[in-house]
């Protein structure tokens, strides 16, 4: 193993630190402004919602910030989550080109999520919080946290997309098993969502309707805070696990990737696959293509705007610079729930700026064939916000063989979809549709984006 990576874990194979990307940056992403005076917001402005702990992750530009001892222990169970290489697939293929996958599907909740709901409870409790509140889009996340708030002695109270809610009912079940509570949002329980029902009785909800209930309820409880998903820096940072644990593997395998691929609905596994690579490249590392997919129905990177909006449909939270489809768009219903977000999380949409990664869309259909394919070679089938990295990689493996040129290909199977069969069912009876937005809806929400001095 060389000596460049070789410190970035510890005697199990566990990173010691999380990477921090602010750190190498060539520039600075935009400040956080506060939604009433639309200036930079400080510590104090964020209290209500988060521990300091992670408010000062979430701000930091340390490189590495120390994985405290608890979360390593909690993260045994499942890491150094497994790197494999898709010798079958690339037969398959016949492409000339090596295909590696890291597969994050074998934690406790079968998803990337765990890697961020392990140290925000922690820090929670370290902090006397006695329940967390928090969104959830397909539920992977929803579960996730739950297992961390059980493990971590915390209530849990879950707003599930009503959209997902209705289709994953095992992810609502996952979720109670672990003790918390799931709401299908928007609800009758808060201002937020009785407003939405008001206007759309028969809303399908979105991630941006959930969060405003989330944080409406972490806002009103001295009790409570509130933890996201994805989107935020701090989020980001806690994912980088699986980057650095597959810069390592790789190099055991006397191999480096020359494009990384990986899914974007907010940010977080693409962040954790790329971000380590990306900083290795900004430090005079070797060169590497960044590839973020996304659902064609919900495009923030390749269709929204690059401006400060909000991050949920209430209007509540602070205003971030990010690709965004406005804060009152609410996407088909498609099944790639985790995907659902207007917005792109603030520092990957800065990498996207600087033209450090480059973005593209599928459809829901293409995606389901491209998982089916994947699982018939390499036997484990992928959730349904995977497959869009699954399409995204054999798209590339596809491109080394009309070129006749090997490059090696990595990319996050960031979750199974065990729980998400009934959508495969549907795709094989021909029930999945390419559904896709209104424009007129599109250009409505846009026209909606707050307006911030420059």
């Amino acid at each position: 193993m060389s000596e460049s990576v070789k410190y970035l874990l510890g005697e199990e194979g566990i990173p010691r630190h999380w990477y921090n990307i602010a750190a190498d940056l060539p520039s600075p992403p935009p400040a956080v402004l506060h939604p009433g005076t639309g200036q930079p917001i400080g510590p104090d402005d964020l209290a209500p919602l988060f521990p300091m702990a992670l408010i000062g992750q979430e701000v930091s530009t340390e490189r590495e910030i120390e994985i405290p001892e608890p979360v390593r222990e909690v993260y045994r169970q499942w890491r150094p989550s497994p790197l494999y290489r898709a010798r079958r697939l690339e037969q398959k293929l016949g492409t000339p080109a090596k295909i590696y996958y890291k597969y994050e599907g074998v934690s406790p909740t079968g998803s990337h999520k765990p890697n961020t709901a392990v140290p925000q409870a922690f820090y929670n409790k370290e902090a006397g919080v006695k329940r967390l509140s928090t969104e959830t889009g397909a539920g992977q996340w929803g579960s996730s946290l739950a297992m961390a708030g059980q493990i971590f002695g915390l209530e849990v109270l879950v707003y599930m997309v009503k959209v997902s809610f209705q289709q994953k009912p095992y992810r609502k079940a996952l979720m109670e098993t672990f003790g918390a509570r799931c709401v299908a949002s928007p609800s009758e329980e808060t201002a937020a969502g009785r407003a939405i029902l008001e206007k759309t009785p028969d809303s399908l909800g979105s991630l941006g309707i959930a969060i405003s209930e989330a944080v409406e309820v972490a806002a009103q409880n001295d009790d409570t805070k509130y933890a996201l998903g994805s989107v935020l820096n701090h989020v980001l940072l806690h994912q980088t696990v699986i980057g650095q644990e597959a810069m390592v593997q790789l190099d055991m395998a006397g191999d480096y990737p020359d494009v990384i691929v990986g899914c974007t609905g907010g940010g977080s596994n693409f962040a954790g696959i790329a971000f380590p690579f990306i900083g290795e490249k900004l430090r005079g590392g070797k060169d590497v293509r960044i590839v973020a997919v996304e659902p064609a129905a919900c495009p923030s990177l390749t269709r929204g705007k690059y401006a400060y909006d909000f991050g949920d449909t209430a209007k509540t939270t602070p205003l971030v610079k990010m690709h965004t489809l406005g804060s009152s768009f609410v996407p088909p219903g498609f099944h790639a729930g985790g995907l659902r977000y207007h917005g792109m999380a603030p520092m990957v949409s800065h990498l996207a700026d600087l033209e450090l990664l480059e973005a593209r869309a599928y459809k829901q259909t293409e995606c389901f064939a491209a998982g089916v394919e994947f699982a018939r070679a390499e036997t484990i089938v992928p959730a349904p916000e995977a497959t869009h990295a699954v399409k995204g990689a054999i798209d590339e493996a596809l491109r080394c063989k009309e070129e006749g040129v090997g490059r090696t290909i990595l990319f996050n199977l960031c979750g199974h979809g065990h729980f998400d069969m009934q959508a495969y069912s549907d795709y094989f009876a021909g029930k999945l549709v390419d559904a896709s937005y209104d424009e007129s809806e599109l250009a409505m929400a846009l026209a909606g984006l707050p307006s911030v001095a420059a």
